[in-house]
């Protein structure tokens, strides 16, 4: 598989991006040795690049997988909602443990709304300026869903690489449409940042459309690598085959037919409206006491990580 460099940072990866969420508690929930083999699996396809966050929780699959795979052929950017030095610590120190690494590759701030936003967590920054300078961080950056999110990482020549929602639809961007996003990013590949998009398929409502969709955004010249969440081999197998070829076989189409995935409330859910609250693309609602998904949902799966009840996951 084709690799590029992340702008100037240095740090070269596979143009297709493991989006890991898929696999954990909060959507698939694989074991930890069948998320380890999904890893390698795609690894060994040539997929040497992994999207995770401390939110997440899956950093065990990862440790798993670096059984077999060497930690310096293998790239891991993680986020982080940290904004104090204090927790900026704890979150780099709980990522190198529980991945029992040395350093992590791409250490970003999560959802990043506005320059503004960035400045409020800047105190995390400082402290990981300092561990990039001991060697425990290769780069810095952030993830957004908004275009004021990537017009804000322009000020901060410390912050190099951008991990922003790119579909052809603009689904999930907050403040914006795609032609919007698509202007920022075009001056922060300018200026030597690296990007590296997520939701391609709209979290999902694009999988009719797939083919178009993917390659949409794989003929953006400034999107430099590709996140989409893979929770099997055929996901693996048919996004390598969009991006090397443009289309999905056919024996490979009939088995993803059987696996358009939505967001499922169980029936036991007590309406307590933490969901709600924390999903910031308005895609579940409390009504009649129970959480109930809606259009707006682009699958994240963030809603399922303050349930307190577990009863919300992407299947």
């Amino acid at each position: 598989m084709e690799k590029v460099i992340l702008g100037d940072s240095k740090i070269e990866v596979s143009r297709l991006c493991f989006g890991s969420l898929t696999m954990t508690p909060f959507q698939a929930n694989l074991t930890i040795k069948e998320g380890a083999y999904l890893i390698k699996y795609a690894y060994e396809k040539g997929i040497n690049f992994l999207d995770t966050a401390e939110i997440y929780e899956n950093y065990a699959y990862i440790k798993e997988a670096f059984k077999e795979i060497k930690r310096e052929n293998y790239i891991i950017a993680t986020k982080t909602y940290a904004y104090t030095q204090e927790m900026a610590k704890e979150s780099l120190e709980k990522a190198l443990k529980e991945l029992e690494t040395d350093y992590i590759d791409i250490f970003m701030l999560h959802e990043q709304e506005s320059v503004h936003t960035i400045r409020g967590h800047y105190d995390a920054i400082e402290y990981f300026l300092k561990a990039k300078e001991q060697g425990k961080i290769r780069a810095i950056g952030i993830s957004t869903h908004r275009v004021a999110g990537a017009k804000g990482i322009k000020d901060y020549p410390e912050l190099e690489i951008i991990h922003p929602i790119v579909n052809k639809n603009g689904i999930g961007i907050h403040d914006g449409t795609i032609e919007d996003m698509l202007s920022e990013l075009s001056n922060l590949k300018f200026i030597g940042k690296g990007i590296y998009a997520m939701k391609p398929l709209g979290g999902g409502h694009l999988i009719k459309d797939a083919e178009n969709a993917f390659n949409f955004v794989k003929e953006i010249p400034f999107i430099d690598s590709i996140a989409i969440g893979m929770q099997s081999t055929d996901e693996i197998d048919a996004n390598i085959e969009l991006l090397e070829k443009g289309y999905i076989s056919e024996d490979l189409k009939i088995k993803m037919k059987k696996k358009n995935r939505k967001l499922s409330v169980a029936d036991y859910c007590l309406g307590c409206g933490k969901c709600e609250k924390r999903c910031q693309q308005d895609g579940i609602k409390v009504i009649d006491g129970m959480a109930v998904p809606n259009e707006n949902c682009i699958l994240c799966g963030y809603c399922a990580t303050v349930c307190p009840d577990f009863c919300i996951k992407v299947i």
